[in-house]
């Protein structure tokens, strides 16, 4: 009702129909207001996101994905029927604040039924966040991350928490390698890790062995010992690193050594004698690399060594020195052959066949090794 109207109704009408009208209005205005604010009470909020229900038993910012079919990467190795199935949602964090893992995870499930019973694979899994749904009961589960890996005993029960987080603690170490102060060349240095605990006879658990530098190995936290190879022989370093949670620790290894190829002639710069047996050994006896060929190669520490060569029953001998980045050739030469009392620490060298055959003066046979 506009202004002028306002004002014809109250020059017109007597003041007593003018103040019923004005009640009206106001009753009017009154029922508007209230419907609106009704409306406003029962419409949803979307400002907050849904917080999943039950107990956590883990940190409070896990990320729960929402629920997919069983993908390719679940395997279910035993079934149970759907009536009385527990499930439980499987989350994996680095370290205990709360850095969750999303990749590169394998889940196994594995149930004993009976106290001499072997434990049995009932579910393996290569999500990051499995939901398992399995019949009630007490379960083995081991997350695996890389190297690292984390095994618990749960017990699976219907209405249970929604999710069980597994804390790894686990970090990543990646090596490198220097030779002559460059990056090793592919396949020239190869490392192995020991874990710090020590077994009955002292020795040490080898986690990894023959891994490649610039990877990196994931490991949970703790102490660890290093050797790294180059070549086949006795150039290696071994070194203790400390790996920590939730952290990448760098090592570099610097190698020193050279390269040594060996043959076996009947002159100098001869041609190399095949089948040849070889025996390498430091001067005090300690013996570094046995091989057979006729031209073997072997990466050898800075030193001083003596070679043995075994050929057609007979053996022969050179010394040799190596110092860092020697690309050598060293010949042995048949001229002589080594006594026995030269021979100390050699072993699988091939004896004298047949000396009988051969013989001195008298019937005594001559033995070439003493010539």
């Amino acid at each position: 009702m506009n202004q002028s109207a306002t004002s014809l109704i109250s020059q017109s009408a007597p003041a007593d129909m003018l103040t019923r009208l004005r009640r009206v209005l106001t009753r009017a205005r009154v029922s508007l207001i209230a419907a609106a604010l009704s409306f406003m009470a029962v419409a949803p909020s979307y400002a907050a996101e849904p917080v999943p229900d039950g107990p956590p038993s883990g940190p409070l910012n896990i990320h729960i994905p929402p629920h997919k079919p069983t993908s390719k990467n679940t395997t279910v190795i035993e079934r149970g029927g759907k009536a009385g199935l527990a499930s439980l949602r499987l989350v994996a964090l680095l370290t205990g604040d709360g850095q969750q893992i999303d990749q590169g995870l394998v889940w196994r499930v594995f149930r004993t039924l009976g106290p001499n019973a072997k434990a049995k694979l009932v579910l393996e899994s290569h999500e990051a966040t499995p939901l398992v749904k399995l019949p009630a009961g007490e379960y083995t589960i081991n997350a695996a991350f890389g190297r690292a890996n984390l095994t618990r005993k749960i017990n699976m029960k219907v209405g249970g928490p929604p999710y069980e987080a597994f804390i790894l603690n686990a970090g990543g170490l990646r090596l490198s390698a220097m030779i002559q102060g460059k990056p090793a060349p592919p396949g020239a240095v190869t490392y192995s890790i020991f874990a710090d605990d020590h077994d009955q006879f002292d020795s040490r658990s080898m986690v990894i062995g023959g891994a490649k530098p610039n990877l990196i190995i994931r490991l949970n936290s703790g102490i660890y010992r290093i050797v790294s190879q180059y070549g086949d022989a006795n150039a290696k370093i071994e070194s203790d690193v400390t790996v920590e949670a939730g952290k990448l620790t760098e090592t570099t290894v610097t190698h020193t050594g050279g390269k040594a190829t060996f043959k076996l002639v009947t002159r100098s710069g001869g041609e190399a004698m095949p089948d040849t047996r070889w025996t390498i050994q430091t001067e005090d006896g300690e013996m570094v690399k046995e091989s057979v060929g006729a031209l073997p190669t072997h990466v050898l520490a800075p030193g001083k060594y003596v070679v043995t060569a075994s050929s057609g029953g007979h053996l022969f001998k050179n010394h040799f020195d190596i110092k860092d980045g020697d690309v050598k050739n060293v010949e042995v030469l048949m001229t002589t052959a080594a006594p026995e009392s030269d021979l100390s620490g050699a072993t699988d060298v091939a004896p004298l066949r047949n000396s009988s055959a051969i013989a001195g003066p008298g019937g005594a046979p001559l033995d070439f090794k003493n010539q």
